[in-house]
């Protein structure tokens, strides 16, 4: 990481931290948790499933409420770090409230992980926009690509530790329960996650931002409104939010409902487990790979192979029966997740007045969160209704489609941007 600056450096290094938030609270650990907790307390499978995917769209739904409009005030000068440590600290303390959840307790773990997930998810809507804070237009796509990268490594680590503490508990080498052993994955999430925050903490400070003015809220407010009535003057931004919305809610959907997915055809908790530590360690390259690709070819194209490569997922996953199926999956998911959140958010940086970046973060943040609702819940109707998991997931294809035309519309990042600004 020598050619990064000693700002860029810290930046990316929160996702390194963070990261460990979203593969073991997100996506592995905690719902192969919580589904053997719900499965103690007689709740069905596929019920189960139905009520975490409505848990992920009820505080995806609270964060597109709050993204724009903390946005917005944090633009000013001094506040997008302080939204960004109070956004961390909610995360940090929900996670850390999950240890004294008892066995059985379902409900209480989902209430903790929405709040946890708030936190987490509300802190990343600051992080990102600080990109325009810790470098430049031509740098964006490497900063953001190597950010991701290094968050799957970085996330690999703690999750490993978690991984043999369960696997040994269960085979009862290590004399702790499953519980037990889970809690521990909880509680190293949070010394990872708090541990490399420091460096964000201490180096990353607002360069972009608007001057303090008397009726800071209410001016606030006044801004967003004067944004949303003319949002036809971001004509790209407009369509690129568009598109946006589309694609990353299939590519949300099958990162936060994997787990319970392939819970539900039959696969131990051992599988999942190695198959999500597998993906982290080979989505790293392929994040800085996409990167490069991106500064050879663009953004936009890159987008597009991403997308791509989520319609083969979504038609695969609907045949899922085996192990190897699911490991299938895991690989082509791992080659192009990194890659399509990275480069949509340097593209959108570069896209954006870089003095309102919360601002317009927080209307990337909602367009994310949004579409986060409808595939979460459209997988977990589906499954309640008709008892299969696997019903939902060529819906997903239309988003991909849907998506991809509308990105069609938007200019390659190889142009000149600046034009696209009023």
């Amino acid at each position: 990481m020598k050619r990064f600056s000693k700002v860029e450096k810290s930046w990316m290094m929160y996702d390194w931290g963070s990261s460990a938030f979203s593969v073991i609270i997100t996506t592995a650990i905690f719902p192969i948790y919580y589904k053997a907790q719900a499965t103690n307390a007689g709740v069905s499978g596929a019920l189960s499933t139905a009520y975490l995917g409505y848990t992920i769209s009820i505080f995806t739904f609270i964060l597109a409420i709050l993204g724009p409009i903390l946005g917005t005030i944090a633009d000013y000068k001094g506040l997008k770090k302080k939204f960004f440590l109070v956004f961390l600290g909610i995360g940090f303390i929900s996670t850390f409230s999950l240890l004294f959840v008892p066995e059985g307790a379902w409900l209480p773990l989902l209430i903790l992980f929405t709040f946890a997930s708030i936190g987490s998810t509300g802190a990343n809507v600051f992080y990102d926009a600080f990109l325009v804070d810790v470098t430049n237009d031509k740098r964006m796509n490497d900063v953001s690509a190597r950010g991701y990268g290094l968050g799957y490594i970085g996330s690999s680590i703690p999750f490993v530790i978690s991984i043999a503490i369960i696997l040994l508990a269960q085979q009862g080498i290590l004399p702790i329960s499953s519980t037990a052993a889970s809690k521990i994955a909880f509680f190293i999430t949070c010394i990872w996650w708090i541990t490399f925050a420091i460096p964000m903490i201490r180096r990353v400070n607002q360069v972009h931002y608007i001057e303090r003015e008397s009726q800071p809220i209410r001016k606030s407010f006044q801004r967003l409104w004067k944004t949303i009535r003319h949002v036809k003057d971001y004509k790209y931004v407009t369509l690129f939010l568009i598109a946006y919305f589309f694609y990353i809610d299939g590519v949300g959907t099958i990162i936060s409902m994997s787990t319970a997915y392939g819970t539900d055809v039959g696969l131990s908790a051992s599988v999942l487990l190695l198959v999500l530590l597998m993906t982290q360690i080979v989505a790293a390259p392929f994040s800085v790979l996409y990167g490069r690709l991106a500064n050879r070819y663009s953004a936009k194209s890159m987008l597009f192979v991403g997308i791509f490569v989520y319609i083969i997922v979504c038609i695969y996953g609907f045949f899922l029966e085996t192990a190897l199926d699911f490991w299938v999956l895991a690989m082509l998911v791992a080659s192009s997740q990194g890659g399509i959140q990275a480069l949509s958010r340097s593209y959108f940086a570069k896209l954006i007045p870089k003095n309102h970046a919360n601002e317009f973060f927080g209307f990337y943040n909602i367009f994310g969160k949004f579409a986060s609702i409808t595939g979460p819940f459209l997988m977990g109707i589906t499954a309640q209704l008709t008892g299969r998991s696997n019903m939902g997931i060529l819906s997903l294809i239309v988003l991909f489609i849907v998506g991809a035309i509308v990105l069609y519309f938007v200019p390659s990042d190889k142009e000149n941007l600046a034009n696209t600004k009023p």
